[in-house]
């Protein structure tokens, strides 16, 4: 299949890097365009918070394919490329530098923004976040070497994971959440409670309900952070983690329909022909929950990108994979499939407070998520469970000794 206009990618991230690669892979011989914004051929997210950040993997181990994959596949890769407009109902982006690009079909894989935090003396040289590999080369040469005042912001996932490396690097941490629990809305409070006694017990003062009201600083530089029950903490290091907002300026700009992201139908086609999404900036309608949803976890964007591709290629997609994400922290490992809401019943099969266990969401006597903490191999029947729909007893689901592949067949 070819065209005499390219099929272009907006977003060097995992999506659109994989969203390429399936191109490829699937016989698409036409011009494909690659517009990273970034200088950086493109690369994956999660080592930014765990393996190079640790210091245990190399930069490099991030990217997603090596530097000669685009040119061997014939990719026209463009880093450092910035598009400024879409207008979609004449085919064509504009780049910055007055470029532009005609398209035959366009993929949106802009990803998503670090979500800012509003206060005073947010702009102070020691106040960072996390989320390019530049922001990851900085925090890496703030925490080796370790004897640091760090202050996180916010107990996510982000935050929970710099934290974890900080210690590591041998930094006195503590972290700052406004909310009853470390991940008080993906996991509710009895989940919640297992993160916090995890980084407790690792030395991390961890102060919950607590809100920030201002950096303060000498020379330009972070000295100290105020919250509604500190007059100062100390802090050399400040890393702010309070979530991530969608990139949608291109498509809000264009006239695309937008609602905490792009919206897509269920086969990742936006409101606009020949236009698609996919990645952290995709809020895509979910058959199986029947409404639409947005994730901004690695997996979504190792699989919405090639399934984006073959909707561009004219092939039938439904896109209805379970999430699923993972971290490390510590020696706390956890893979985390579905998606449990707030009203939901928790419980739980093993040791808790050993942490060596699995939780499941239930609504209605139906599994919603599953999470696995330091139990290896069960994430397939877990996500049959999901997907499955079913009611479940209870005491089957609590009992170790009932194996979660038969209640899943």
């Amino acid at each position: 299949m070819s065209g005499s206009e390219p099929f272009v990618i907006v977003g060097g991230g995992l999506a659109g890097a994989k969203a390429a690669e399936t191109l490829r892979a699937e016989g698409f011989d036409g011009h494909v365009v690659l517009v990273a914004a970034e200088a950086e051929n493109p690369y994956e997210r999660p080592p930014l918070s765990k393996g190079y950040l640790l210091g245990a993997e190399d930069r490099d181990e991030a990217r997603v394919h090596d530097s000669g994959w685009y040119e061997a596949h014939d990719v026209d890769l463009r880093t450092g490329v910035r598009a400024t407009r879409l207008d979609a109902a004449g085919h064509r982006l504009e780049l910055e530098a007055g470029q532009g690009l005609s398209y035959a079909k366009l993929l949106l894989a802009t990803g998503s923004s670090a979500r800012r935090l509003p206060v005073p003396g947010a702009d102070l040289e020691g106040v960072g976040y996390l989320r390019t590999l530049a922001d990851a080369d900085r925090l890496l040469a703030d925490l080796s070497g370790g004897g640091r005042q760090v202050v996180v912001v916010g107990a996510g996932w982000i935050g929970l994971e710099v934290a974890a490396a900080a210690r590591h690097h041998g930094n006195a941490v503590t972290v700052v959440e406004p909310q009853p629990t470390p991940l008080h809305a993906v996991l509710g409070p009895e989940m919640g409670a297992v993160f916090a006694r995890l980084h407790r017990d690792r030395g991390v003062d961890l102060f919950t309900d607590t809100t920030v009201r201002e950096f303060r600083g000498t020379g330009g530089r972070v000295t100290n952070v105020v919250t509604d029950r500190h007059a100062g903490l100390p802090a050399d290091v400040v890393v702010v983690g309070i979530g991530a907002v969608p990139n949608v300026e291109l498509a809000a700009a264009a006239g695309l329909e937008v609602d905490n992201g792009v919206v897509t139908d269920h086969a990742l086609r936006t409101s606009a022909p020949d236009v698609f999404s996919a990645g952290d900036v995709a809020s895509a309608f979910h058959r199986r929950y029947g409404r639409y949803v947005r994730v901004e976890h690695w997996a979504n964007a190792l699989h919405q990108g090639p399934a984006a591709a073959r909707s561009m290629l004219g092939q039938a997609v439904d896109y209805d994979r379970v999430p699923y994400f993972f971290t490390d922290q510590y020696d706390l490992g956890m893979e985390y499939s579905g998606v449990g809401g707030p009203g939901d019943e928790v419980v739980c099969r093993g040791n808790v407070e050993g942490r060596e266990f699995i939780a499941f969401w239930l609504q209605d006597g139906r599994i919603t998520a599953g999470m696995n903490v330091n139990v290896w191999d069960v994430t397939e029947p877990i996500q049959q469970l999901i997907r499955a729909r079913r009611h479940v007893p209870v005491a089957a689901l609590t009992d170790p000794d009932t194996p979660l592949d038969r209640l899943a067949a």
